[in-house]
């Protein structure tokens, strides 16, 4: 049996289809995927990602273990402001992909589920001399995500902050029904929104809540094709301990001119290695959906493998990112894709697939 959420009996109760994911027993749906997307591209959803790791740093050393183990800069940080970035392998690999959080008294770290043990021990690894502790608050948090044009508005009073007085990836520390609680401006949807972090014994409350405010419960299913017309990557799909933040389009979360820090020398001679493969967006003439591991192949050569796709319930286009040898990334290059035994025509698009109105 997987891990549980402090929602599972939530989920089982509304009949959700519960599957594993990365160890834990999450729901994949409640109705349907395309229902669910349209609802948090239209008005707002409801997602349990509780799963996810949160961690707490202690101690007057707690920024230097960042900057040593992380690949954008945190020195740079305003109070209350959240930040992507990379954590990398000595070889320029990526570990994961994290959310650093600024506060007035410390930092916090949100990491992915499969990866939280795999970080803690890469951060406890690193510390060295430093003088700091990394606290590990996953099992006695729930966290719940809001997501949709209507889920600011929706949660105006929901805390003791309005989350629309955050700025985009700000965070505030705040109460819900007068107990401690996180309110962050943030998702991986696509779309606006909010994320909770409470204590586990609120999560149910504060799921009741939000339903009662209109957001319609969903599933991973659909977080994963709005990630994907965003083009947002997927760790264990677009991410990797092989794939470097370059490939990845990611080279914006790295700077290299902060002060040396894990995966730094590996990474200056990877940019400078033209002949990496490169994340690109796909678009299908068809319908038949190119699944991870599907060959990308021009004039009958393989340059290329297919990481996530799926049909796009948005744009009503068969889409996929996938990683391409350097001289077939253009856009408008039209190559064929594998799919199940049978080419499709495929062309090189740019990403992100789909961006909301701001």
């Amino acid at each position: 049996m997987g891990q549980r959420t402090p929602l599972y009996d939530r989920h089982v109760s509304l009949g959700a289809r519960v599957v594993d994911f990365a160890g834990w027993e999450m729901p994949v749906q409640y109705t349907s995927i395309v229902e669910e997307h349209n609802t948090v591209r239209t008005s707002m959803g409801l997602f349990d990602i509780s799963h996810m790791g949160r961690l707490s740093f202690a101690g007057p050393d707690s920024l230097a273990l960042i900057q040593k183990v992380w690949t954008n800069n945190a020195a740079t940080l305003k109070d209350g402001q959240v930040r992507y970035g990379l954590v990398c392998n000595d070889q320029g690999g990526i570990r994961d992909d994290v959310l650093v959080y600024k506060w007035p008294y410390g930092y916090a770290m949100v990491v992915n589920a499969g990866n939280r043990e795999k970080i803690v021990a890469w951060l406890n690894e690193s510390i060295g001399n430093l003088n700091v502790q990394v606290i590990d608050q996953s099992a006695d948090t729930a966290m719940l995500a809001v997501q949709g044009p209507k889920a600011i508005a929706a949660c105006k009073d929901l805390t003791g902050v309005d989350p629309a007085s955050l700025g985009y990836y700000f965070a505030a520390p705040t109460r819900y029904e007068d107990q401690p609680c996180v309110l962050s401006r943030t998702g991986y949807t696509g779309e606006d929104g909010v994320e909770v972090i409470v204590g586990k014994n609120q999560g149910q409350e504060l799921w009741d809540d939000l339903v009662a405010r209109g957001a319609k419960p969903c599933g991973l299913g659909a977080r994963d094709t709005l990630r994907l017309e965003a083009a947002m990557p997927l760790y264990g799909h677009e991410l990797g301990e092989e794939i470097d933040p370059f490939q990845a389009g990611l080279g914006w979360s790295v700077k290299l001119d902060k002060g040396p820090f894990r995966g730094r020398d590996a990474l200056l001679r990877r940019k400078e290695d033209k002949a990496m493969r490169q994340r690109v967006g796909l678009e299908l003439s068809g319908k038949r959906i190119a699944r991870e591991g599907s060959a990308l192949k021009k004039n009958g050569e393989t340059v290329g493998v297919v990481c996530s796709g799926t049909f796009s319930p948005t744009l009503q286009k068969t889409i996929a990112m996938a990683y391409a040898d350097p001289a077939a990334t253009a856009v408008g290059t039209t190559l064929t894709v594998d799919v199940r035994g049978k080419d499709e025509s495929a062309t090189i698009v740019a990403l992100p697939f789909y961006k909301r109105a701001k």
